[in-house]
């Protein structure tokens, strides 16, 4: 194609330079001018929502913030370049970009930490694995900060590589305020506008750096590592006690009484069930001989005489039939199945199926094997 033929002399005229349909997923692009060479007296559009950043002999020269067109000049001359530098492979040594670049805010932008943020929790006194998540908006406020630190090299930059840059900002300071702020992690959760706040703050000196702006910050959820959950279950298990002895203290004190007449009959129901154990056999005569006058002091002055029944004026209280004990031949409540006083067992029963016996049996009228 000849320099002065259609394709060539179109090149060369062109002087409007945009970005036309971006990429959605791009924050800076260089222009490439598709073969033509930036001009003097070309012409720059910037549509709504861009900046043009423009670098004349690798130094920015200026960045144009506001939507409109403006008129570029170089030491570039239309045609003239093109025809003195034949020898020189069409090249310029006066070598011009323009780089474009989004202003947009970009909105609802996920992050999250890495791992756990590890810090000491202010009130138990115990190491915290910390997962936070939560969503950012950003803008790019002050391009040519960001150019020049970061993409100056680039042909186009990325939203995503910008959001990771700044995610990679966010962690130390959050573990700093998660030290620093005095929640126990129990607060965490119920404080965590107070901790978007504190940390957006923190966070706009760091970032203004890079020339970005946060237009908002959220966490919007905490989670904890398996040994952090694992302390948490403890103390809720030692509060949960702890809260329960704190209720009975408003308890009755004849209620209680009778509350534990009831746990101690259960103890003794349990180890009369383990008639083989002499584990069993020990818990039981002890549980009956606490169980035996826990019901005397508890239940017997209510069973002396029927509901609603007066009792007699001046009529001694009934003496309880006893009897003695078989084996140390003392005292003992009739009917009680172990002696308070050695804790013999007081009923016989069959050596064999271990069936109770009627006192003064020969035989068991169960399995018929001879009485002990």
């Amino acid at each position: 194609m000849g320099l002065f033929d259609g394709g060539g002399v179109k090149r060369q005229l062109r002087s409007v330079i945009e970005w036309v349909d971006p990429a959605p997923d791009l924050l800076i692009w260089r222009w490439d001018g598709s073969g033509d060479e930036l001009k003097n007296a070309s012409k720059l559009l910037v549509n709504p929502g861009q900046a043009a950043i423009f670098v004349y002999e690798g130094k920015v020269q200026a960045v144009q913030r506001e939507p409109g067109l403006t008129e570029l000049a170089t030491a570039n001359v239309p045609f003239w370049t093109t025809l003195t530098k034949i020898l020189q492979a069409f090249e310029s040594e006066h070598k011009a970009n323009v780089y474009f670049v989004r202003t947009t805010e970009f909105l609802d932008q996920k992050w999250g930490s890495k791992g756990p943020i590890k810090y000491d929790d202010p009130k138990y006194k115990f190491p915290v694995g910390l997962r936070a998540f939560g969503n950012f908006s950003f803008r790019l406020a002050e391009p040519e900060r960001f150019f020049a630190g970061v993409t100056s090299a680039r042909h186009a930059y990325t939203i995503d590589e910008a959001r990771t840059a700044l995610v990679d900002r966010i962690l130390t300071p959050l573990t700093d305020l998660l030290a620093e702020s005095g929640f126990s992690y129990a607060e965490v959760d119920k404080n965590r506008v107070e901790l978007s706040d504190a940390l957006r703050g923190g966070l706009a000196p760091v970032l203004a750096k890079l020339g970005f702006e946060l237009t908002d910050f959220r966490i919007e959820n905490t989670d904890f590592d398996e040994e952090t959950r694992a302390r948490i279950g403890k103390i809720a298990d030692k509060l949960a006690e702890a809260q329960a002895i704190n209720a009975l203290s408003g308890v009755e004190s004849g209620a209680m009484r009778n509350y534990a007449a009831v746990e101690q009959l259960g103890a003794l129901r349990d180890a009369a069930r383990n008639e083989g154990g002499v584990a069993g056999l020990g818990v039981g005569m002890g549980a009956g001989l606490g169980l035996g006058q826990a019901m005397v002091g508890a239940f017997g002055a209510g069973a002396a005489a029927p509901s609603g029944a007066p009792a007699a004026s001046g009529a001694p209280a009934a003496t309880p039939a006893t009897a003695s004990c078989r084996a140390c031949h003392k005292p003992v409540a009739a009917g009680a199945k172990f002696c308070p006083e050695c804790g013999a067992p007081q009923a016989l029963t069959c050596n064999s199926c271990k069936k109770e016996l009627a006192p003064g049996a020969k035989f068991c009228p169960e399995c018929g094997i001879k009485a002990p």
